[in-house]
């Protein structure tokens, strides 16, 4: 909070210093003044106002407004990108709005080191603004994609705030590396270390400070940035200062979560009925378990879970003092968790100038932000305990383990109270009595140079220096008579971290148009060097009462984990003619975490585009507006996700119990870790073919993609001959993996007037995955890897990743028959042999469909989206047994309804009868707003929001929620439905 409150004072200084220079700033003669808005009467600010055929003009500032000197009878431009231009002749008072262009193929789109027009885009890459993104409360950035873009997958890890999302872009690409795309913020590429304290790194982002995500996804656009690309790239840009007048810019949501759907266990009543069922049992001479029985009647899901209160509230300042644009952020989020105790506050604040210097060569773009989480997580253990804990049980009771009910045994003649250590806990108490509480701060930004040349205005150099920093640390407290750790006296645990990352870069642009030859060339080249270090500190066990476990106390206290990637790249861009569009780029990037005879790899890419829409015989087409074929073939690299230096051979140091004697010392005994020498980067190759297409004046507009990937030295685990290395198995590279798929994009604008527009937006992919090698010689006996919970998952040559290793269940009149399978290999025993590889995790297809429908001042909006093919295990359903509920350890436990529909004894976990179709579609979002206007005399604009989350899901999943990646449910932290109630002020 400390330093927060720094941070605070300091953006507050900036803000009042900016302001009083403003004050001081000249302001011309207004002459002609007015407003512009857009075609929702929402003010639009940057847009371009100049005289035509003149050099004079200006911008609107962030309340629409502008002022400028013009002569008299002059001609206005008013100009803005994805807006039809406008022409007005000059008056005292204009005041104009302006319509969605219907082709918007001049936009630029940033790729990597640079931008480039829209279409004349050779990779395959896709671009949302603010205007597209998903609305309601949203905690981490990449939740405002999540159905936006065709191929790439938001999974979210859960309801817990901040709990973030697995992204995915064409598939996985890897085994045992990352396949998390990269990200990059204003030029900064965030390096993806854990933040100790942090439930997602990205939740230290503000996702009201972002402007746009561009994605790109074949190897064409993404190979520029080489060994780290292998699984795409995202480039966010964040929000900067526009220029003009000051103006303030203030939104706040208040929102409300429940539970959308509870597990379905027995209540108390159907419990009681069905230990009577049983006839009661014994579980030693003298109890029954009817007798175990309580007298309550208690749901303990009611018991966790609550109705969640959530505020987000962000404000913002921008306007230009001397010409410097700037924009400077403060946010604030307060969110509960759906667990009772879950507890997120972010408090965020950024700083973006523009100066201008050496008039107009050097270009300075300066972006800071910065964040302090402060977090209580809850203990996500009693999800599972409140699924198993029976619900004939009180929450509270007379005992020494804080007054809460647990099972435990008392001793006849002594009256000892016994803690039952391998029974469920009390769920209300794994909370009540856990304390785990977070600091986290996170600063990172850059600044660029951008200098154009004196005499040579085509050359650029461009130098980017960046940061992100990041202090993590907590503690976990929880009392000694809690039962949760009553066996260990309770725990009084820290754990901290620091993060370090640096970035350099350097490059050269050329752009150069000869006409005399119809041509342009565009040529990049450039230097990177990126630095990552993590200090970890590393701390004993410690009692509540704190007393040092035995034993726990570390080696060393801390370990500072630190890689260095060095980087020359290069990429030249031709276009002829203005159709024929021919682009190469290579980089060599060099790495510290391999050994130096295979540091470095290269990485290349050639893309080839052809804008058959301008050839003579389509001018005359009048529906077609656009026909862009685009061919590409590049190799990208992925090194992340593993840990440093596997090349070395790594000891370890052995525990107390290990150590050896030499006189009156002991000493710790070095034990070897098995490796590879050789070990280097898996390699991507992708081949793409795209088309983009716009019809009716580009009212109609998309692209379909066909790709198809291979990666190749796969980073695979494999077992090695006994003695041939220090273990019997090594991390090396063997084995290939191949992706391939379509996409298809569809964006339309249904209508379009000045009082009713419509506008409608699809996406649809495909993907297949297969493993074609995992050994280096062949042979067919070797299974494959055994992966996922309880080794349900392998990962097996012909099979996609992943897939479900189990049993064949045999059933007898719609019912399944207790350990009775099909005899795969038809040998008359059923063993090892008869399991088989059933069904993926992983959607074939992926969809995703927006609208907004926009009616005067009203708009009306909606997300969806479905995974086709994806199958789970229902892992907590596999405890829905006769075993489990009346336990021979002595206790009762409760269990899913499931059990009625198996009649299971004993654990059948490798069953595929728990293997279900996951398929689903979903409503993300249903949003209504309705735009005020302008307000006290004009100089406040409001528009007011309301939204709802998670509205419905439809699938034949019979767990709680049919979309956790991985495809295994175990006790997920379930997704909140959500309703939103917000405003945004501009004044």
């Amino acid at each position: 909070m400390k330093q927060f409150r720094h941070l605070n004072l300091w953006l507050l200084l900036c803000t009042c210093c900016l302001t009083l220079l403003e004050a001081k700033a000249q302001q011309p003669a207004m002459q002609v003044s007015g407003s512009v808005k857009n075609e929702r009467g929402e003010p639009l600010s940057a847009v371009s106002v100049k005289v035509s055929g003149a050099d004079r003009g200006t911008v609107t500032d962030g309340k629409g407004n502008f002022s400028l000197s013009v002569p008299a009878s002059s001609l206005l431009v008013f100009s803005y990108v994805g807006y039809d231009t406008l022409q007005v002749t000059a008056r005292e008072r204009i005041d104009v709005a302006l319509k969605p262009s219907a082709n918007a193929l001049n936009d630029v789109v940033v790729i990597g080191y640079g931008t480039q027009r829209r279409k004349e885009v050779t990779g395959s890459v896709a671009t949302v603004t603010a205007k597209d993104f998903q609305q309601g409360s949203i905690t981490t950035p990449e939740q405002l994609i999540a159905g936006k873009v065709a191929g790439v997958s938001v999974t979210s890890n859960g309801g817990s705030p901040g709990a973030g999302s697995v992204i995915r872009i064409r598939g996985g690409a890897s085994l045992n590396a990352s396949n998390d795309p990269l990200i990059v913020v204003d030029g900064v590429p965030l390096s993806g270390n854990n933040i100790y304290g942090a439930s997602n790194s990205l939740s230290l982002i503000n996702p009201n400070d972002i402007a746009s995500f561009t994605v790109l996804k074949d190897a064409a656009a993404t190979a520029i940035y080489g060994s780290r690309a292998s699984n795409g790239v995202i480039i966010i840009t964040t929000k900067k200062g526009t220029g003009g007048q000051l103006a303030f810019a203030f939104n706040t949501q208040v929102s409300v979560s429940k539970v959308a759907k509870k597990m379905d266990v027995q209540s108390a009543a159907e419990f009681r009925k069905y230990v009577d069922s049983l006839g009661g049992g014994t579980f030693d001479n003298i109890h029954s378990y009817k007798s175990l029985m309580g007298s309550a009647s208690t749901d303990w899901q009611d018991e966790i879970f609550q109705t969640a209160i959530s505020t987000d509230n962000n404000l913002s300042v921008s306007g230009a003092v001397n010409k410097i644009p700037y924009r400077i952020s403060l946010g604030y989020l307060d969110q509960q968790g759906l667990l009772r105790t879950d507890h997120l506050q972010r408090m965020s604040g950024g700083i973006s100038l523009s100066p201008r210097f050496l008039n107009d060569h050097l270009k300075v773009d300066i972006n800071l932000k910065g964040a302090y989480n402060k977090t209580r997580f809850a203990n996500n253990a009693a999800i599972s305990s409140a699924v198993y804990f029976d619900p004939t049980q009180p929450v509270h009771a007379t005992s020494p383990y804080g007054n809460y009910y647990e099972w435990a045994s008392v001793d006849p003649v002594s009256g000892a109270i016994t803690l039952n250590k391998l029974a469920p806990r009390n769920p209300v108490a794994l909370l009540n009595l856990y304390n785990n509480t977070s600091h986290v701060y996170r600063s990172y930004g850059n600044v660029q140079f951008d200098y154009k040349f004196h005499g040579l205005p085509e050359l650029h150099a461009n130098l980017n220096l960046g940061y992100d920093i990041a202090k993590g640390d907590g503690e976990t407290n929880v009392p000694a008579y809690a039962a949760q750790n009553f066996l260990d006296g309770g725990q009084r645990n820290k754990y901290s971290n620091r993060i370090n990352n640096k970035v350099g870069e350097f490059y050269l642009n050329y752009t150069k148009d000869l006409k005399e030859i119809n041509s342009n060339f565009n040529a990049t080249a450039g230097y990177g060097y990126y630095n990552n270090l993590s200090t970890n500190d590393n701390y004993p066990g410690i009692r509540a009462n704190g007393d040092t476990i035995p034993g726990s106390k570390p080696i060393f206290p801390l370990d500072k984990p630190e890689n260095t990637l060095i980087s020359y790249y290069g990429r030249l861009i031709y276009t002829f003619d203005g159709k024929y569009i021919l682009a190469a780029s290579i980089r060599t990037d060099g790495s510290s975490r391999f050994a130096p005879d295979v540091r470095w790899g290269t990485f290349p890419s050639v893309a080839f585009t052809w804008q058959a829409s301008r050839e003579a015989f389509l001018q005359n087409v009048r529906a077609l507006s656009d026909l862009k074929l685009r061919l590409s073939y590049g190799v990208t690299g992925n090194q992340d996700g593993i840990y440093n230096y596997p090349y070395q051979a790594i000891y370890s140091l052995s525990g107390n119990g290990s150590a050896v004697q030499f006189g009156n010392n002991w000493y710790y005994m070095g034990t070897p870790a098995a490796y590879d020498a050789g070990i280097k980067w898996e390699q991507t190759a992708t081949y793409n073919a795209g088309i983009d297409y716009g019809f009716l004046n580009n009212r109609i507009n998309g692209s379909l993609d066909f790709y198809f990937k291979k990666t190749k030295d796969l980073l695979n685990t494999i077992p090695i001959p006994a003695g041939s290395n220090f273990s019997s198995t090594i991390l090396t590279n063997v084995g290939n993996v191949e992706n391939k798929g379509v996409e298809l994009a569809i964006n339309a604008g249904v209508i379009r007037n000045s009082r009713l527009s419509w506008d409608v937006s699809f996406n649809a992919a495909y993907n297949e995955n297969k493993i074609t090698n995992l050994t280096a010689t062949k042979d067919s006996t070797y299974p494959g890897t055994l992966t996922g919970n309880g080794q349900i998952q392998i990962n097996t040559v012909g099979y996609q990743a992943n897939s479900f290793y189990v049993y064949h269940q045999q059933y007898l009149n719609g019912r399944p028959v207790e350990g009775v399978y099909v005899d795969i290999n038809k040998d008359g025993v059923i063993n090892q042999k008869d399991l088989y590889r059933y069904k993926s995790p992983f959607p074939k297809v992926t969809l995703g469909f927006s609208t907004q429908l926009t009616y005067g001042k009203w708009a009306l909006n909606t997300v969806l989206r479905a995974n086709i093919g994806n199958y789970m295990y229902h892992g907590i359903a596999t405890g829905a047994i006769r075993a489990n509920i009346l336990n021979p350890l002595g206790y009762l436990a409760n269990s899913m309804s499931d059990v009625y529909n198996t009649g299971f004894v004993n654990g059948q976990n490798q069953s595929d009868y728990y293997i279900q179709n996951a398929s689903f579609l979903k409503m993300d979002n249903l949003g209504l707003a309705y735009n005020v206007g302008r307000l006290m005399h004009d100089k406040v604009g409001l528009r007011l929001t309301a939204n709802c989350q998670n509205v419905f899901t439809i699938t034949k999943y019979k767990g709680l929620d049919p979309e956790i990646y991985g495809g295994i449910d175990n006790a997920i932290y379930p997704r909140p439905r959500i309703l939103v109630v917000g405003a945004s002020l501009q004044f």
